[in-house]
């Protein structure tokens, strides 16, 4: 059966779409209500507020990028940092920490990041709008 034949680059196109369109959700939710609480806890560790505007870059165009495979290598990367500054600001105490069911603490958050790491060694596939950009 062809459909069950080996197809990596229809793979990594099922990753792009999962991780960037499960990302974007969560950067609309920032457009709708705003950084608000991002900035807050920016200015409570001593660093300037308008640093959480970058939560758009990475929640927003980052995934929009990964989405249509433009620049996917380097979108990715802004993801993957996105993450870890997110992980290390909202949830630093759990990363050695399991839940009361045994799963990670942050495996959401590491799904994620690993999502997109794989996606830094890969790049977009084949369909991609960009198979044969600088950074693909």
């Amino acid at each position: 059966m062809k459909l069950l034949e080996r197809n990596t680059d229809l793979g990594i196109l099922v990753l792009r779409l999962s991780i960037g369109i499960l990302m974007l959700m969560h950067g609309v939710a920032k457009l709708m209500h705003g950084t608000e609480g991002i900035a807050g806890m920016l200015e409570a560790s001593g660093m300037p507020s308008f640093i959480a505007y970058g939560v758009y870059v990475g929640e927003v165009i980052a995934p929009l990028l990964i989405i249509i495979g433009l620049a996917t290598r380097a979108a990715a990367v802004v993801f993957v940092f996105n993450m870890i500054v997110a992980v290390l600001m909202a949830h630093a105490g759990d990363i050695l920490t399991l839940s009361a069911t045994g799963g990670w603490m942050i495996e959401l958050q590491a799904l994620y990041i690993f999502g997109a790491l794989a996606l830094v060694f890969t790049g977009g596939g084949k369909y991609a709008v960009s198979t044969k950009h600088l950074w693909d």
